[in-house]
């Protein structure tokens, strides 16, 4: 499914976006637009220049590690950054699933978008060695930051999620053996 293009400008200023920026853990029900979703998903990992592919987040030797799915109420899907669009990958709604695997937090469920944010190592470790270790984790610590600034600015709310068990969350997602989870990131409007 092909994403509508992401805008470079928006309305509020940066400095705001900075100030308002909090965890928030209590969401309403209305569900996230596929413009909202386009443009979190830009932000977060997003193509940002043509020729040598440069996305929105700082990668180690532009090995680009990151992996992103977004779970709906209406399945699993899964960020192509080249073509800017979206896979389907499972139909089912797996967010009571992502509760359990985020040991009880409810939150997570309520939200209508549960970003998650994996990592293929093997990419940046192919380049740098055991240095992935580090620079992985950062790299989704600039992509994750990306997303929950780009939500304020859209007017919504999140929080990130890193208390999960691995095991029970690739398993629900039924993610590729070398997709390691990093963060889950539920979003949404305030309730």
């Amino acid at each position: 499914m092909r994403l509508p293009t992401p805008k470079t400008i928006g309305p509020t200023p940066f400095e705001s976006v900075l100030y308002h920026r909090r965890s928030e853990r209590t969401f309403g029900k209305q569900e996230l637009s596929t413009e909202q979703i386009s443009q979190l998903l830009w932000a977060c990992q997003g193509i940002t220049e043509n020729t040598w592919r440069f996305r929105t987040a700082p990668s180690s030797g532009a090995t680009y590690p990151l992996e992103v799915y977004v779970c709906k109420k209406d399945g699993v899907y899964h960020y192509l950054p080249e073509s800017h669009s979206l896979e389907q990958t499972k139909k089912v709604d797996v967010r009571p699933a992502l509760v359990r695997a985020s040991l009880g937090q409810a939150f997570v469920g309520e939200a209508p978008a549960v970003f998650v944010i994996a990592a293929d190592f093997d990419r940046t470790r192919e380049k740098y060695g055991n240095r992935a270790e580090r620079y992985v984790p950062m790299e989704a610590g600039h992509a994750a930051q990306n997303l929950l600034l780009q939500a304020v600015a859209l007017g919504l709310v999140g929080c990130p999620v890193g208390a999960f068990w691995d095991d029970a969350l690739v398993r629900s997602l039924e993610l590729p053996f070398q997709h390691e989870p990093l963060y889950m990131i539920p979003i949404g409007f305030a309730k």
